[in-house]
């Protein structure tokens, strides 16, 4: 008996075996991808975000698109998509809402889409939520859970699920979580408290930060120019300290200076068919130019080459997804 567990591997040895396999896999492909990016100047997308309904059980300060139709697109639907977005090389895939674990097809759920976009080849498969629902999602590589600072401003943007949010977190141990602040004028001074609650909390593995975009309706929510970059030190402070952020310490300095290119051509939004370069916001005039999606300011920076840019987002998803 001790001969045969001592050469047959653990169950947990020959998983994490095989998600370092899928993890190279996947840096070899994207590589692959990045380096003809820049040597042709190609305009083609690596990462896809689907929405699956624009319904959501909150109504946040600075959302502008929930409960519009509150419509959940079919599955069928849904997986047709899929299928173009892998048949035109996208390899990174987001499903997003609304509230993305409200959506459901008859006995369809997100697991299940999940499976089929692994099932179809994707390499990273992550989703977006509010938390208030049960995150026991382990299909997921991330789940990027929106917490929009520390409790009390929390709760102001997002209303009273500060607790329900972490209650759920502390229930998910076979999740991967990464906190989604979207930071505005109200809870800026929260990035490193809320940092060092990621930090000390299990199940949360890592924090993500995007600046506010400001939608019609919500432009009272933006950052002055001193906020940005008391907002961008705060962040470039808690990585040199050692925080598990997923931001890149290289692109923020671009991203203060609005020196990146847009849109960013590889990314895309699908909604009911509909596609979008970069964002949603594409089709408002003026908008593009306030964008505060870091992850669109990092694909396009990485995509042009920028070699500072590369080798840190090779080390940041090696990390965290």
């Amino acid at each position: 008996m001790f001969y045969i567990n001592t050469i047959i591997p653990s169950t947990k040895q020959v998983l994490i075996e095989k998600v370092k396999y899928l993890k190279i896999k996947s840096i070899i492909s994207l590589g692959l991808f990045g380096i003809k990016t820049i040597l042709f100047k190609m305009k083609k997308p690596i990462l896809g975000t689907i929405i699956l309904t624009d319904y959501c059980n909150l109504s946040c300060k600075h959302c502008a698109v929930n409960n519009i139709n509150k419509v959940m697109y079919p599955y069928d639907a849904i997986v047709e998509e899929i299928n173009k977005l892998y048949n035109e090389d996208i390899r990174i895939l987001f499903f997003c809402g609304g509230e993305t674990l409200t959506w459901n097809d008859g006995n369809k759920t997100i697991h299940n889409l999940i499976n089929k976009a692994k099932e179809i080849g994707f390499l990273i498969v992550n989703i977006v939520t509010n938390g208030t629902i049960d995150l026991d999602v382990p299909e997921a590589d991330v789940i990027f859970l929106s917490l929009d600072g520390t409790k009390e401003n929390h709760d102001l943007i997002r209303g009273n699920t500060f607790d329900t949010i972490l209650n759920n977190v502390s229930k998910a141990n076979t999740s991967n979580i990464c906190v989604y602040m979207a930071v505005n004028n109200i809870n800026y001074k929260d990035i490193e408290p809320l940092c060092k609650l990621v930090s000390g909390t299990p199940n949360l593995n890592s924090i993500s930060f995007n600046f506010h975009t400001p939608y019609k309706g919500t432009e009272w929510l933006s950052l002055t120019n001193a906020q940005q970059i008391e907002a961008v030190n705060s962040i470039k402070a808690m990585i040199k300290s050692g925080y598990p952020i997923f931001n890149l310490y290289s692109t923020l300095d671009y991203y203060l200076q609005n020196n990146w290119k847009k849109p960013c051509y590889q990314c895309i939004v699908s909604e009911n068919k509909k596609r979008f370069v970069c964002g949603r916001c594409i089709e408002i005039d003026g908008l593009c130019e306030k964008c505060g999606y870091l992850f669109a300011v990092e694909f396009s920076l990485l995509c042009k080459g920028n070699i500072k840019v590369i080798f840190d987002m090779i080390r940041t998803y090696l990390k965290y997804v």
